[in-house]
């Protein structure tokens, strides 16, 4: 028999079908035990409507049995319909070739531009990637800080090249729109490259995170990827792979990439609605048992490599706001900054609606801010602490029975807070309110000038929603 002979005979050994569908997990046999394909290969299969459903093996059975994860819908699928192997795990074209294009989990365009122009593919799985430890990384690493523009963050948690940030909060307290002024102020500002995977988002968000990027210009150094809140649980959780591929595709060209994530918490979802239909017994807080490997093993892809950086910045959805929820547990364990969003801050306008009391920075130190930025952030820290305590007397007492020195510096605590609001580019359609970016600088002077009491005879109001400091000083 020739060869040709032979890889043919094999390649029909190789087809299997469809024994059994539960829902988006689908159970394909194979006839000959060794020609099953391996854990993570693509498997297609046609619906009685002559559609693909695309199949992704997720575990072997006994009899030959691969259970599978759909990741398009298995509407129209029959039993005992043949199956395909691709031979390979999922792969998509590098991001260099993807550079303004929207894209499903399967790396496939859905904005209607056309086909992709692509002569190669990357898997969105790479096992055997070990990472190589620079003599930088070694010795200590240089922390490179981008400027975002936006005041709190500049001042309490600095954006550092090469990090993970993440902005913790429960529905409706502005996390997308944080993330778009953040995508909007450093793309444009540090002429960098952006990936963006949205998981487990809702259409209109995706829609109007598009025409977001189109109308300011972002897309042409932007590739979005999405696996939609109406697609499977497979989908959903392959589009945090996808995403993370492209960016590492991109920082193997010798790029500095950004790398934003809404949502964290839906890859975790997806994850655990995908555990309970392939049959695994929960834990005991009833997530996933895998739920700690599947969030370590997204995040140890986000590294810097042969000096090139990965920063992400990630939004994770904090059910009923409880930020003891495993899952949001699980994720910001490897975060090296959280900002976590207050629904009270909220109820004030008071927007970004950070709390810095419940937040955290990794990189707010001396040696890598700077001294006089360290210092003006812990007093900072300092005035919103005291004020926490002094507000809980004054709701029951009344603000007179404070002492003087207790006056003032409630009165600084509440100017620094409204100082340190701002109006977001991004958000102007909604506010109508001028969108502005505040350098460093300015923030710092402004602080400054608030704290040691330049400005105690202005009121409150006159700091909310203003840029810089002078704009209050100049115009009284």
């Amino acid at each position: 028999m020739s060869d040709n002979t032979q890889q043919t005979a094999q390649e029909k050994e190789r087809i299997g079908k469809v024994i059994a569908v539960y829902g988006p997990v689908v159970d394909v046999q194979f006839e000959i035990k060794d020609l099953v394909p391996g854990v993570y290969e693509i498997i297609t299969v046609k619906t009685y409507e002559a559609k693909d459903v695309v199949l992704e093996i997720i575990e072997h059975r006994q009899g030959s049995i691969c259970r599978c994860i759909a990741l398009t819908p298995t509407y129209g699928l029959q039993r005992n319909a043949p199956a395909y192997t691709k031979g390979s795990i999922l792969r998509v074209a590098p991001a260099e070739d993807l550079y303004g294009r929207v894209l499903n989990v399967l790396g496939k365009p859905i904005d209607n531009k056309g086909p992709i122009e692509a002569v190669s593919s990357v898997p969105i799985r790479n096992p055997n990637v070990e990472r190589e430890v620079s003599a930088e990384e070694k010795s200590g690493v240089k922390f490179e800080i981008m400027e975002t523009g936006i005041k709190m963050f500049d001042l309490l948690f600095p954006l550092i090249k090469g990090s993970k940030t993440g902005i913790l909060g429960g529905a409706a307290l502005g996390k997308t729109i944080l993330i778009l002024e953040i995508i909007h102020n450093v793309i444009r500002k540090q002429k960098g490259v952006c990936v963006f995977a949205g998981i487990g988002e809702r259409t209109r968000e995706g829609n109007e995170l598009y025409h977001e990027f189109d109308r300011t210009n972002l897309l042409e150094r932007s590739v979005l990827v999405f696996g939609q809140m109406n697609e499977s649980p497979g989908a959903r959780f392959e589009a945090a792979q996808v995403g993370v591929t492209l960016a590492e595709s991109l920082r193997e060209k010798g790029k500095d990439v950004l790398f934003f994530v809404d949502n964290v918490f839906r890859f975790a979802q997806a994850g655990s609605e995908l555990s309970a239909l392939l049959g695994r017994i929960p834990s005991e807080t009833g997530y996933q048992p895998t739920l700690t490997s599947e969030i370590s093993q997204f995040h140890e892809r986000i590294r810097s490599h042969k000096g090139k950086s990965i920063t992400s910045v990630e939004a994770v959805y904090v059910p009923a706001d409880d930020l003891t929820d495993p899952a949001v547990v699980a994720i910001f364990s490897h975060l090296d900054s959280l900002m976590v969003l207050s629904r009270a801050h909220v109820q004030r306008g008071l927007y970004p609606a950070v709390s810095p009391l419940a937040s955290s920075s990794g990189f707010l130190s001396p040696d890598t801010v700077g001294k006089r930025h360290f210092e003006i952030a812990n007093n900072v820290l300092r005035h919103f602490q005291k004020y926490d305590e002094l507000q809980r007397i004054v709701a029951i007492i009344g603000k007179e029975e404070l002492s003087r020195t207790e006056r003032i510096i409630f009165d600084r605590a509440r100017k620094l807070q409204n100082f340190l609001t701002q109006p977001f580019f991004c958000a102007e359609m909604y506010t109508g309110r001028k969108g502005c970016y505040v350098n460093l600088k300015d923030t710092l002077e402004g602080c400054e000038m608030i704290m040691s009491g330049r400005v105690d005879a202005l009121s409150e109001e006159k700091f909310y929603m203003i840029s810089t400091i002078n704009q209050v000083t100049s115009a009284s």
